[in-house]
This record gives structure tokens, sequence and C-alpha cells, in this order.
């Protein structure tokens, strides 16, 4: 079953190197399979950096955040939270 919600990025300079970085180190950490969807539709391999950066998310786009793994509802919360919050302040 995969688990999904969407998310709005909260990085002044949006989904940059720092963020991306985080997030896919966490995902490679879980082991799940996570995927971004955007909101004009492209959709980015959550483990690659490459693929995260290309998504080219901006401060307040919304961003669906969709999860295949173990535990994946813990996995969704804290990549979520991690989107969300500004690592830019």
């Amino acid at each position: 079953m995969v688990a999904s919600t969407t998310v709005v990025i909260g990085s002044a300079q949006g989904l940059h190197a720092r963020p991306a970085s985080l997030l896919t180190q966490s995902v490679a950490k879980s082991g799940a399979k996570v995927l971004l969807r955007a909101g004009d539709g492209a959709e980015a391999n959550a483990s690659s950096l490459l693929s995260v950066l290309t998504l080219g998310a901006k401060q307040g786009d919304s961003v669906e955040v969709l999860v295949d793994g173990e535990d994946e509802d813990i996995l969704l919360d804290q990549l979520c939270e991690l989107l969300a919050r500004d690592h830019d302040a």
C-alpha cells in the first residue's frame, strides 16, 4: 500500500541542494520507494538528488509525496516535515 499526502515547500530558495540532499539521504536510509509529484505533473525519484533538483520546486509550491515501504506513514510524516521547513532561515 502506498501512503501519500501533499506538502508545501517551505525553504525560501525552494527545493535546492541542501534540503534535497537531506531528503535523498532520509529516503536512502529508509529503503522505501519515494516519489515526488509536482503540481504540473512532473515526477522525481526521491532517492536521486539530480531527479529531485530537476523537479525545480520553489517555495510555496505544492508537492505530492508518495511512499511505498516499511513504516511508510512514519517516513511520510518525516519527509513532509523536512520539505515544509525553511532551511534558509
